[in-house]
């Protein structure tokens, strides 16, 4: 089961486990009503042939997909990359990830712009909605191996914050106003 808390607001590097003390934890229902974000637990050792991420993919129109691998020896310009993937930003498409080995972390903002830290490891996959504010990081091991979908041929911009204006903003914020259904 994914692990998600709410962090405090003091600045920190990236790859510290920095929270609240104690961390207040939510469940994956909590952290869909409050952000939007979904969570699937995927069996690695069978997912290209138990059907439950092929039926996840044919729901959701998953067409496309690739693998990353975040690590020192396996990704080009590495520091570089990792203070981008940690500037806080948005898409305008959902963010898939299926962890197939190692881990990191994915923090979101909630409604009322505080971080919650979803902690993903092998087997999780999780769905950031298009429109909310989210950033990357390593933890400790600094490595992780993960697959990534997308509707159609992917448009992978990342517009960094204020991008308030943008319609998946605003589209998002209609949702979480809405209430998000599952």
């Amino acid at each position: 089961m994914v692990r998600a808390w709410f962090m405090d607001s003091e600045p920190t590097d990236q790859r510290l486990e920095h929270q609240l003390d104690p961390p207040q934890f939510l469940n994956t229902d909590e952290l869909f009503k409050s952000t939007g974000v979904e969570y699937f637990k995927i069996n690695i050792p069978t997912y290209d042939s138990d059907g439950v991420l092929e039926k996840i993919r044919k729901d959701r129109g998953y067409s496309y997909e690739d693998e990353i691998t975040c690590s020192k020896e396996c990704l080009t310009d590495y520091e570089n990359k990792l203070k981008n993937f940690f500037t806080e930003h948005l898409h305008t498409d959902e963010e898939i990830r299926l962890v197939l080995d190692g881990s990191g972390y994915f923090d979101v903002r909630r409604y009322d712009d505080a971080w919650i830290r979803i902690e993903v490891i092998a087997g999780d996959l999780i769905i950031i909605p298009s429109g909310i504010y989210h950033r990357f990081t390593l933890d400790s091991k600094n490595f992780i191996k993960a697959k990534r979908y997308f509707v159609g041929e992917p448009v992978w911009l990342p517009y960094n914050r204020p991008a308030d204006e943008m319609e998946c903003r605003k589209h998002y914020l209609e949702r979480l106003e809405a209430g998000f259904a599952g």
